[in-house]
């Protein structure tokens, strides 16, 4: 009985180590794929996009690649789906590029992005501590926090717009510590979902560090 328990543990930690590392080798090949698209929109200067046409699209290659997650063609909607997001955030980036320390302001938000990852990301991997009673919490913010954004931008609310942007930085990075202890517990075990969920997390804690920076900067 031992043995078999003992090889039964042996396997769920090698199905969990393939998981982490194809989760983390897809989403090193996607942000790549994104910041090259978000380049081309840059380059091409491309209009900023509706908000309905990329709540639109991302919500549509996002069913997609939950539809077919288990198949060959969950990996092309991935890059899709990054692809899409890239582009959207190109025309952005050129508008707080625009600005008189928009480099600067844009580098800042990107190194405080990636310490911020691999600080949270490095923390669950090394302590191995369970965050899956995160997971209701983070649902109910990530909404209320989107219909803030949405009621922000209908009404033209500044302060709500920071407010938003705040909590949304809170919330990307409990995503982080969620899904990484996802993976390595065994609760998430598609390497395709759990790149889309830490590539949601990146792309919105980037962007809500530019907003709150530029802000506080003096530029907002």
């Amino acid at each position: 009985m031992q043995q078999i328990t003992a090889t039964r543990s042996e396997s769920q930690i090698l199905a969990t180590n393939k998981v982490l590392r194809n989760t983390y080798s897809l989403l090193a090949m996607t942000l790549l794929f994104s910041a090259a698209t978000a380049g081309l929109a840059m380059v091409m200067n491309f209009p900023p996009f509706n908000p309905i046409v990329t709540l639109i699209g991302y919500f549509g290659l996002l069913f997609a690649t939950s539809r077919f997650s288990n198949s060959g063609l969950g990996i092309l909607f991935v890059f899709l789906l990054t692809g899409f997001m890239g582009l959207t955030l190109g025309p952005i980036l050129n508008l707080y590029l625009a600005t008189a320390n928009g480099s600067q302001l844009v580098m800042t938000a990107l190194g405080g992005t990636g310490v911020i990852f691999l600080a949270l990301s490095g923390y669950v991997l090394t302590s191995r501590k369970d965050f899956s009673f995160m997971g209701g919490f983070l649902m109910v913010g990530v909404l209320v926090a989107f219909l803030g954004g949405i009621a922000a931008m209908i009404f033209s609310m500044p302060i709500l717009s920071l407010a938003v942007s705040g909590m949304f930085v809170l919330l990307m990075s409990g995503l982080i510590l969620y899904q990484t202890s996802e993976i390595i517990h065994g609760g998430e075990t598609n390497y395709i979902m759990a790149t889309v969920t830490l590539y949601v997390s990146i792309y919105n804690l980037f962007l809500s560090l530019l907003h709150l920076l530029t802000a506080f900067g003096g530029d907002d």
